[in-house]
């Protein structure tokens, strides 16, 4: 794929979305991190709810230090793992309390030193709430990459360098967002609804359905 139709492709996506944002809902970069932590193998539905039984009683690490761990697993308990994300949420809370003030950091590392969150997490919270042209890889993302022949990688972190290396620098802030989405909804995994995909003729994906 050429520079000249990575080009299209995103102007297309960006025409159609002009401001992309993450479906889960937050107001601080730690409801952000928060959400982020709890939607792992879960849906940001799923997320939400939980979070707007959660975010009025609790929404700063210190809230939720002071919740405890059992009152933070009765919020959260109709998420799946939310044993193992209670615990992984508590501790991060515990560690940006003693080593951050309370705030999130804002570098990759310190981020990373997070229990439960990897580079895709981090690269989240760097995007959507400090603004850094970062692109988080998920399994939409992947797929979509390589797929359509935007970033083809053999795993995340070679399609996440990709997509830094190819996404035109001006659609570098959203290109996350507009390739989840468009991996959520139209380039969906087994079944592509190429019959109504805005990016169909640009595509190199060999085999097009027609389903819209």
């Amino acid at each position: 794929m050429n520079a000249q139709k990575r080009h299209e492709i995103f102007a297309r996506l960006q025409a159609a979305d002009p401001h992309p944002t993450t479906e889960l809902n937050w107001s601080t970069p730690f409801e952000l991190l928060a959400a982020v932590l709890l939607s792992a193998q879960a849906t940001d539905v799923g997320v939400n709810k939980a979070t707007a039984r959660l975010y009025p009683v609790a929404n700063t690490p210190q809230a939720i230090i002071d919740l405890g761990i059992d009152g933070l697993k009765a919020h959260i308990k109709t998420i799946g793992l939310y044993n193992t994300k209670a615990e992984n949420l508590m501790k991060t809370c515990h560690i940006l309390v003693n080593q951050h003030a309370g705030e999130v950091p804002k570098t990759r590392s310190a981020l990373e030193a997070l229990p439960g969150v990897g580079r895709k997490t981090a690269n989240v919270i760097l995007n959507t709430a400090f603004g850094q042209p970062t692109i988080a890889v998920d399994t939409h993302i992947f797929r979509v990459s390589n797929r359509t022949g935007i970033a083809k990688g053999k795993n995340v972190v070679e399609v996440e360098q990709k997509l830094i290396r190819h996404v035109p620098k001006g659609f570098r802030q959203d290109a996350h967002h507009w390739l989840i989405l468009h991996g959520r909804y139209t380039c969906i995994a087994r079944k592509p609804r190429c019959g109504s995909c805005i990016i169909e003729d640009l595509c190199e994906f060999p085999d097009k359905t027609e389903l819209a």
